[in-house]
């Protein structure tokens, strides 16, 4: 048996290393590209332009490994462009110049050239305004790829002229044909059971790239018998998912746990939450947005939620990680279960948008104070009634500056103890309209 480190024993009979199996499955054509027919079916936006004979510039957008550079370099073969790569992280204001120089040469000679840039959010604005002039005159179609929201990373002059495409992960089935392909290519069935196969498609994690990793580890075991989900798990190691703290996946998993909330649903509640806690995020993160949600989505509906989350917010900071994660998850799970309102939230909103429009009009001179004889002559709390010798502790008078329409901001829903406050607010109400009537 050959040794593991033996690189003579990985060489091919021509005596060349050998192609990484991702290699070689590479599709040839756009119609073997597994996992986005929404892009590239006749009728899909791909399909229509080539159909059409024209190409755009276009922004590529999705999880990695599920065929953004596969699909650029298919693109300038079906329309017989020459096809540049270069990733954003390596290249430089010189080397972006080369590239451009040879595509003016190349136009000059009757070819068109595609460029893929791969990670394009990672130039910044200055290196993104370099691609516009040349996008414009035709010296290059544009194709960039990225990980990570355009809208939020890309000047909006490259989004005017490129059109956004968006790649799904890859699913079970898409993943499932793409293991068949690869067991084709090696000749040989991987040594797994039926669980064992799921397992092995849910480590890959959408990633089309990783799954045809994770194959060629297991086509090189030795198993006298098909391996379980168990042994399949203790000889590789599972693929960290993919999350960055800092980037669009973090936003659009915060954005799941805060909707389940507000959804009433504590499962898929505690599944984000659990998803984001997997990733690396920190607890103290989750503490504050779980808090925010307590104070935006059920408010005064249930004014236990806060304290509820406050106190799974000590009890995280007293017993750190793991244990204080549980208290989180009960926090969590009480709002998520809680009757809903924003209420408060809508009626703040609303007086700061009263507040802004009203610019500095004064308080109305009954209820500001006269501690000076001068503040008395100019009729400071002239005429202010002390509610508390008015009939039910309520006078009734006006807090509003003089002229301006009472704002109605607060509005309780029927849910929860703000239904209670909904009588208090109804009750007041008509207090002051008999008293103001008077």
């Amino acid at each position: 048996m050959a040794d593991l480190f033996d690189t003579t024993a990985t060489q091919s009979a021509s005596g060349k290393a050998p192609r990484p199996l991702a290699d070689r499955l590479r599709p040839a054509r756009l119609g073997d590209v597994i996992g986005q027919e929404h892009l590239l079916a006749h009728e899909a936006p791909l399909g229509a332009m080539l159909a059409g004979g024209s190409l755009s510039s276009l922004i590529l957008w999705g999880p990695p490994g599920v065929g953004k550079t596969t699909i650029a370099r298919l693109l300038a073969h079906e329309t017989d462009l020459a096809f540049v790569q270069i990733s954003a992280i390596f290249t430089g204001v010189p080397e972006l110049r080369k590239v451009f120089e040879a595509a003016k040469h190349r136009r000059s000679n009757g070819q068109g050239t595609l460029l893929f840039v791969d990670e394009i959010h990672r130039f910044n604005k200055a290196q993104q305004d370099g691609f516009l002039p040349h996008m414009e005159d035709g010296t290059i179609v544009l194709v960039g790829a990225t990980t990570e929201n355009p809208s939020f990373e890309l000047n909006a002059a490259i989004l005017s002229r490129a059109q956004v495409l968006v790649l799904h992960r890859l699913d079970g089935v898409a993943l499932d044909k793409l293991l068949l392909r690869a067991e084709k290519e090696l000749g040989q069935a991987l040594p797994l059971t039926g669980e064992a196969r799921e397992s092995l498609l849910g480590m890959a994690d959408g990633d089309g790239r990783a799954l045809l990793n994770l194959v060629e580890q297991v086509a090189g075991w030795k198993a006298e018998a098909k391996l379980d989900p168990k042994a399949l798990a203790a000889r590789l190691q599972r693929r960290a998912a993919q999350y960055d703290k800092s980037g669009d996946g973090h936003y659009n998993l915060i954005s799941a746990l805060h909707k389940s909330v507000r959804g009433s649903d504590p499962d898929a509640a505690l599944y984000w939450f659990a998803r984001m806690l997997e990733g690396g995020e920190d607890p103290r993160f989750l503490a504050r947005r779980i808090t925010r949600m307590a104070v935006e989505d059920i408010g005064l509906a249930d004014p236990a939620a806060q304290t509820h989350c406050l106190h799974a917010w000590e009890v995280y900071e007293r017993l750190g990680s793991p244990e204080g994660e549980l208290a989180l998850a009960q926090a969590l799970t009480y709002i998520a279960l809680a009757p809903k309102s924003n209420a408060t939230y809508v009626a703040y909103k609303a007086a700061r948008a009263a507040a802004r429009q009203t610019g500095s009009e004064p308080p109305p001179k009954h209820i500001l104070n006269a501690p000076t004889k001068l503040m008395s002559e100019q009729g400071y709390g002239e005429g202010y009634a002390y509610d508390h010798d008015a009939e039910d502790g309520f006078s009734g008078q006006n807090y509003f500056p003089d002229g301006m329409k009472r704002g109605i901001y607060y509005q309780p829903v029927e849910r929860g103890f703000e239904r209670e406050l909904k009588k208090r607010v109804e009750w007041f109400a008509g207090l002051r309209a008999k008293r103001n009537k008077g």
